[in-house]
Parts: structure tokens; C-alpha cells; sequence
């Protein structure tokens, strides 16, 4: 988990010139549990903008060094010609050293060299496991604009992605990597590629990677970031107290940047009330040395919270992907979005938060990273925002300190919820202006409404890793309630309205793919064949056919198991249109039969007719032309007592086609003919226009090019009245 906002050289972009009082009146009355020493919220006299010689404190031998390792001949190199992989370089450090901040500094300065862009991966959640490598790889394909097969293997998408860096002058950040097992995978085999590696520890096992060890800063560069929150003149003032200062916090750019934030918010403080704050934080015993600094001065800014505000913070781990916005710690709290925005807000002045840049979850392309601005009160206009890494842990123990497990749900719930409400919103926006859906979504509040389709796409983009991880959440507890349905339900519809049914498959793949895991080790029967058969269609239509049949087969099964008919029937049908794809004519047939079977027995005669179709379609394939006319005769018999013209015209038709295949042409025109008077009648324009074309190439077999020609310019005089 990345912990920029709290690296060095980078001020929090959340701060806000707002006055003191309006920023408590923003948040509520204090509760009885209100901390006496909270201060409202960032001072009105914030400390004026660094200058630009002191935005990067403490780490220009580090960056020099970097950028020297980048030119630096490799162990692979030979006469000064390229290696075959990429360079690798390896920040490494603890969480809450700047890690993160210095690899950003060294990709800003280093993008102009890099024409095809940067590639951000975090290879962590934010919950401290490690983020599958198939994951990260199918993220990296998505950032290049690369389609990956929905469900495809992991060794498939790494190839897939370095094919796709082949020849790409492009620069890979890979932040958080647990270890080489993850980073190894995803490394191109493009030596025109550069690769920044943020990880804890050695890379052990990667060849020629050149690493940059960050230790604590010195007391210069702690003292200019203390400086840079709370203005040089109380630096100026009290030199000797800022050293200690910076000496306290262990020369750690995050512990300096939340201490710096706390003096900022009281402008009538002193250095030496900054000490001895810190020094009056209680701290466990049993905790290691290194690991006191940043503590310390997250429990100084924790405990100076008020209660509402301090409770937010808590709560905010539970939002999904590691990413929250206003409607997100709205619903967790349970408080208005005005008071979460203004609240978060706060957060990221304090050093607490960092604004998350446009599409940030696992990948970014490269741009600014700057705080999106907010333009209008609607659902898209609430930026999001990321609590670092190095902080992350630390609030999480919090939550389970003084969170009571129920109340953990019901935040859970609250946040699923209003997910729910804006996938509605969002999906609605893809449809006409005056479908039932827009009128419906017209009566929410503006909060929950979206400007236009195009923002609402924007926001399902932008949102799409924490959707991901809310449905997720959602099938975590195994029960798959009402709220889990909604929530998988919504996330699918919005899916395939806003991006279509190929775009959106892999995703599909992951939702479905969710929902199986937890039908199985529930024994959930019906929902195991559901995800079954959405999966298989998936795996049929990448081409993993034997995948696909075993699948189809598994979600029989299934359905056989509970007495599911409307499963049961859809995987024998798909079982033989699989068959079917794999030219295993009788297989196909013999699947194709059972499930007509079933809807003969529930009496479902146009889908039965369906079926013969299908199964004469085979029969044709096979050659079998008295078997395939048996079945399309008994179809249009079928649609013929059921009063579908159209569909008799169509089944005769089929009758006339598989006539001319078994060498009999008089006897296929005659049944033309009779299947054309049947179009005419039912008002099918198109049919009756392919039954003329039919016609004509008929009668030119049989000798009749005057005739043929006739029919012919009818069936194109009927295509141009009926357009598709």
C-alpha cells in the first residue's frame, strides 16, 4: 500500500484556506466524547507554498543515484549493446519512509524520456494481501488498451502483456510489491523499458536489479518539511526544538508530514507544544523501535480528531479497493455527504488522506495526479481518496479497538446499499431520456444523479476497482442476501449498458467467478448452476471449448440437483450447441433431443420448435437430409398451431433449403413458393426478401434466367422497403 501522502516533498493537495468555524460547523456540534484538545480543522493561516528548491526534501542522492543506475551498464550488457529485459530499479524501504513519494518524483522527471506513457500497479490491497498477479496483469492489458480473453490463465495474460511492452518505450511502477514472486511475472522483455519497483525488502532472485535503500532523513531535511506545514518563522524561532522534533520522529517523512499537519491546524502553537504532545503519546511496550515514530504521530492527529470525524477515519478501511469518496463515508458513517466531503477534506490536509488520481486502483496511465475538481453537487463529483499504506494498518486497529462487530456490518451494509443506488442511477443513464428507468432515477436526490450518460460512464470507469472490490465484500460472508443479489445484480446490468458485452466480459468473469466460490462452499445449488452457465458462455465464447463443456456439464448437475428446469434446460441446450461448435454431429444431436425433451413436458411448444430447428441444423451438417426435414416439417407445424406465421414461413423455408441440399430443386422451389405466400401473409418484409433471392438462385439452377431474374430484382425491391 502506497504511503505518498505522507512521503516527503509532496505537499497534502486537500488543503483548504476554509475558516476554522466554518469547518466545524461543517461537521456538528462536539459529542461528550470530543477530544479537548481537537483542533477544528486545517488553520485559515496556512503556512505559504514552498519554494521550489525545497519541494523534494532530504532525497536528491537517492534520485541522483537512481538516475545514475538507469545508465549503468548491466551484468547482461556486453560492448554496450541492450540486455534482452527490462532495467529494474528497487526503491526499497519501510512503509512511512517516502518510498513512494521518491519513485513519484523520479517518474515525473523521467516521463518525458518515455513516449508510450507510465503504468502504475499497486501489488498490494489495501487490506495487506497480496494482489493476484493474473489481476495485475489483466489491469496492466486494460491501462495499454489491450483486450485479455475473460477467464484467461495467468501465464496466458503475462505473455499477453509482454508482447504487448514489446517494442513500447514505457515506464512500468510496479508500488508495494510483497516480493519477487509477485514483480518477476509482470518484468517485459523490452529493454526499451524501465521498471521502478517500491517493496520493503531485496528482490532476491531477479538478476540485476539496482537497489536504493532510503533510511531515515537527516535533521535538515526533517526540520524544511516541518517548516513547510507550519511556516519557517516558528522554525526560525526555535531551531534547537525543531531538530528534536524531527529527531522524534525518527527522520520519517511520514511521522514529519502528520506532525507538521497538527502544528499547521494551530497557528498558535509552538514547536516545543509539538514535542511535548508527542512525547505524552502512549505507546505499547512490546513495540519495536522503528516502528514508534509513526505511531506516535498518528495518535497525536487521531486523538486531536473530533469524535464524528475521528469515527470516519476508523471506518474508512472498510471501503472498497482501498478508495472513498464522500457517498462512501457517507454511508459508512451514516452522516450527510456534505459533512463526509468536508470531512475527508480535512483529512488530506492533515496528511491523513491523499487524493486519488483519475482511475486509480490498480493502474494508472500517466498523468498529474492531481485532485479532480468538482464541478457540480452531482454523484460523479466527489474526487476520491486513498489512505496510505504505511497508515492503513494503524487505523484498521483502531476500527476493531473500538468498533463493535455489528456495527462493522451495519457500516458494511449502509456502504453496499447506496452502491446499489448509484449502479441504478448509473445504468439508467444508458438508456433513452424517456424510459421508465430516467423517470425513475429523475425523483433521487441530486447527490445520487448523474449529468449525462457520458459522466456516468465516467464515474463507472473511475469507480471500477472498488466496484470490483464492493462485490467482493458483498460474497465475502458466503450468505449471498437480498443486499449481495442487488449489489452483483446492479454492478452486471451497469456493466454491459455503459461498455457492452464483450468490453465488459472479463469483469463478468470475475463477478460470476465470485458468486461460484460461494455457491460451492455454501452448497448454494441454484446460484452454483447460475454462475456455472454465465461462466461457461464466457469460456465458450474465448474459445476455451473443453472449459466450456465442463462447465455446462457441472451446472446440469447442479440443476438436476434441486429441480432447477429453467437451468437444467439451458445447460442441455448449450451442452449440444457446444457440440455443435466441435462438429460432433451426433453428440449435438443426442443434447439437442434432451432438452427438447424437457420443454415438450412442460408444454413450452415455441421454444420446443426452437429446438427441432437447432436439432434439423445438425442433422443438415451431418448430411442426414431425411432426419433434418423431419424436424423442420414438425417445427413448422408447431408455429403453425400457434399462429406464428412468421416463424412457419421461416421453418418452410428451411425445409426448401435442406430439399436443394439433397439434390431435389423442383420439390425445393414448390415449398419456396408455399413458405413465400406464408411470409406475405404474416407481413415479413426481410423473409419474404430472402425467400425471392432464394427463389431466383433456384430457378437459375433449374434453366430459368428470366424467372430467376424477375425474383431477384422483387427480393432487392423488398430489401431497400424493409432496411435492417
Amino acid at each position: 500500500m502506497t504511503d505518498q501522502a505522507v512521503g516527503e516533498g509532496h505537499l497534502p493537495t486537500g488543503t483548504t484556506d476554509r475558516p476554522a468555524a466554518a469547518t466545524t460547523a461543517a461537521r456538528g456540534p462536539r459529542t461528550p466524547e470530543t477530544r479537548r484538545d481537537a483542533a477544528p480543522g486545517p488553520a485559515a493561516t496556512a503556512a505559504a507554498p514552498a519554494s521550489p528548491d525545497t519541494r523534494f526534501a532530504g532525497r536528491r542522492r537517492e534520485l541522483q543515484a537512481l538516475r545514475a543506475d538507469i545508465e549503468r551498464a548491466g551484468l547482461d550488457t556486453l560492448s554496450g549493446r541492450k540486455g534482452s529485459r527490462s532495467r529494474v530499479l528497487l526503491i526499497a524501504g519501510r512503509p512511512g519512509s517516502g518510498r513512494t513519494a521518491l519513485a513519484g518524483e523520479l517518474l515525473a522527471g523521467l516521463a518525458g524520456d518515455y513516449p508510450d506513457g507510465v503504468l502504475r500497479a499497486v501489488l498490494t490491497g489495501p487490506g495487506g494481501e497480496p494482489v493476484s498477479t493474473e489481476r495485475t496483469a489483466r489491469e496492466l492489458l486494460a491501462g495499454l488498451g489491450v483486450d485479455a480473453p475473460p477467464g484467461a490463465a495467468e501465464d496466458e495474460l503475462t505473455a499477453s502483456l509482454r508482447d504487448a511492452l514489446a517494442g513500447r518505450h514505457t515506464l512500468l511502477f510496479l508500488d508495494d510489491a510483497p516480493g519477487a514472486e509477485q514483480v518477476d511475472p509482470l518484468l517485459p522483455d523490452a529493454p526499451d523499458c524501465l521498471v521502478v519497483v517500491v517493496s520493503q525488502g531485496p528482490l532476491t532472485g531477479i538478476p540485476d536489479v539496482r537497489p536504493c535503500a532510503l533510511g531515515g532523513l537527516d535533521s535538515a531535511a526533517g526540520v524544511a518539511i516541518l517548516a513547510r506545514y507550519a511556516g519557517p518563522t516558528r522554525i526560525t524561532v526555535d531551531p534547537r526544538t525543531a531538530d528534536s522534533v524531527a529527531e522524534e520522529c525518527g527522520g520519517q517523512p511520514a511521522a514529519l508530514v502528520l506532525a507538521g499537519s497538527w502544528l499547521a491546524a494551530r497557528p498558535k502553537a509552538s514547536l516545543s507544544d509539538l514535542y511535548r504532545a508527542l512525547s505524552e503519546v502512549v505507546l505499547p511496550q512490546d513495540l519495536p523501535t522503528g516502528a514508534r515514530p509513526l505511531l506516535r504521530a498518528f495518535l497525536l492527529t487521531y486523538g486531536a480528531l473530533p469524535a464524528p470525524a475521528a469515527r470516519i477515519l476508523r471506518l474508512i478501511t472498510l471501503a472498497p479497493g482501498g478508495l472513498v469518496d464522500a457517498h462512501i463515508a457517507s454511508a459508512l458513517a451514516g452522516c450527510s455527504v456534505a459533512a463526509a466531503s468536508t470531512t475527508l477534506h480535512d483529512f488530506a490536509a492533515l496528511g491523513l488522506l491523499r487524493p486519488a488520481a483519475e482511475g486509480d486502483g490498480t493502474v494508472q496511465g500517466s498523468g498529474s495526479g492531481e485532485e479532480p475538481a468538482v464541478r457540480t453537487p452531482g454523484a460523479a463529483a466527489h474526487p476520491q481518496f486513498r489512505l496510505p499504506g504505511c497508515l492503513d494498518p494503524l487505523a484498521r486497529s483502531l476500527l476493531q479497538e473500538h468498533e463493535r462487530p455489528a456495527e462493522i456490518q451495519l457500516a458494511r451494509a449502509r456502504m453496499l446499499e447506496r452502491t446499489v443506488r448509484l449502479l441504478q442511477s448509473c445504468r439508467a443513464m444508458g438508456e433513452p431520456v424517456d424510459s421508465p428507468a430516467r423517470q425513475k432515477v429523475a425523483g433521487l436526490p441530486r447527490s445520487l444523479r448523474f449529468t449525462s450518460a457520458a459522466e456516468a460512464a465516467g464515474w463507472l470507469r473511475s469507480r471500477r476497482t472498488a466496484l470490483l472490490d464492493a462485490a467482493r465484500i458483498a460474497v465475502a460472508d458466503g450468505e449471498l442476501d437480498t443486499l449481495d443479489r442487488r449489489l452483483m445484480a446492479a454492478l452486471t446490468r451497469t456493466l454491459l449498458a455503459h461498455q457492452g458485452a464483450q468490453a465488459a466480459a472479463p469483469d463478468l468473469y470475475t463477478l460470476h467467478g465470485l458468486v461460484l466460490e460461494v455457491a460451492e462452499r455454501r452448497g448454494l445449488a441454484h446460484e452454483k448452476a447460475a454462475a456455472l452457465l454465465n461462466l461457461a458462455d464466457l469460456d465458450g465464447q474465448s474459445g476455451r471449448t473443453v472449459d466450456a463443456l465442463a462447465r455446462y456439464r457441472g451446472a446440469l448437475e447442479a440443476a438436476r440437483s434441486v429441480k432447477d428446469p429453467a437451468a437444467t434446460g439451458r445447460a442441455l441446450e448449450s451442452l449440444g450447441g457446444t457440440y455443435t461448435e466441435l462438429g460432433d454431429w451426433q453428440r449435438a444431436a443426442d443434447w439437442y433431443g434432451r432438452a427438447l425433451e424437457l420443454r415438450l413436458a412442460r408444454d413450452e411448444s415455441a421454444d420446443a420448435a426452437r429446438l427441432r430447428g437447432r436439432i434439423a441444423a445438425v442433422h443438415s451438417y451431418a448430411g442426414r437430409w431425411g432426419e433434418a426435414l423431419r424436424e423442420w416439417r414438425s417445427a413448422a407445424r408447431t408455429y403453425r398451431r400457434l399462429g406464428d406465421a412468421q416463424g412457419q414461413a421461416r421453418a418452410t423455408g428451411e425445409v426448401a433449403r435442406v430439399q436443394e441440399y439433397a439434390g431435389r430443386p423442383e420439390e425445393a422451389l414448390r415449398t419456396c413458393l408455399s413458405a413465400l405466400e406464408i411470409a406475405r401473409g404474416a407481413g415479413a418484409g426481410r423473409l419474404e426478401a430472402a425467400l425471392q433471392l432464394r427463389i431466383a438462385d433456384t430457378l437459375e439452377r433449374l434453366g430459368d434466367p428470366a424467372a430467376a431474374r424477375l425474383h431477384r430484382a422483387l427480393g432487392e425491391g423488398l430489401l431497400e422497403d424493409h432496411p435492417q
